[in-house]
């Protein structure tokens, strides 16, 4: 299933779209999320621009009441959370978006689920056919895979990991650049 705020443009078979228009509206008790055995939660937004309250809503609410109604359906599901390199577990840093991640990634480890994977990717290259790549980023897309191939992945490397981690299972819950390239494989 895919779960959205608006329909995707390309029609797949065999996906069944459940479209909300916003996520912290969602019944804890739907049953459309019954039957699942894993959530591969990959919403978010950036955090240029934005003040600590509505990031949280956004980042933390959003994430966190969405756990609890696929939770309450599939309580032996794995969840695979994108976080974001450097996101601050301690939740005491100086860096708001980290804060924010951390404590979401905590308190998805203390929900119940069989297994809560935080990915941590750091510079995402747009893949082929990409859609929505902000236009600031284009002129160094070239930049990081080159000179720092230790810190890019591309959307391919990460949904894989996503896969393999649900199916393979990973000694870390905490998944860095480097875990997520060696799942990939």
């Amino acid at each position: 299933m895919v779960s959205a705020r608006r329909l995707r443009r390309r029609a797949e078979t065999k996906k069944i779209e459940y479209i909300v228009s916003d996520v912290l509206q969602i019944n804890l008790n739907d049953e459309n999320f019954k039957g699942y055995d894993a959530v591969f939660f990959c919403a978010g937004i950036s955090s240029i621009g934005m003040n600590e309250e509505d990031y949280t809503r956004i980042t933390y609410d959003t994430t966190i009441h969405f756990a609890k109604a696929v939770l309450g359906q599939n309580p032996e599901m794995v969840f695979n959370y994108v976080s974001g390199a450097h996101s601050d577990r301690t939740e005491s840093g100086k860096i708001m978006w980290a804060k924010v991640k951390g404590r979401t990634e905590n308190a998805l480890r203390k929900m119940g689920f069989r297994t809560v994977y935080n990915l941590r990717p750091g510079f995402m290259k747009p893949v082929e056919d990409q859609q929505n790549v902000k236009w600031f980023f284009k002129p160094f897309i070239w930049f990081f895979p080159v000179l720092l191939p230790s810190k890019s992945l591309n959307l391919h490397e990460v949904g894989r990991a996503m896969i393999h981690a649900v199916q393979k299972g990973y000694p870390t819950s905490t998944l860095e650049i480097k875990d997520i390239k060696n799942l990939a494989i």
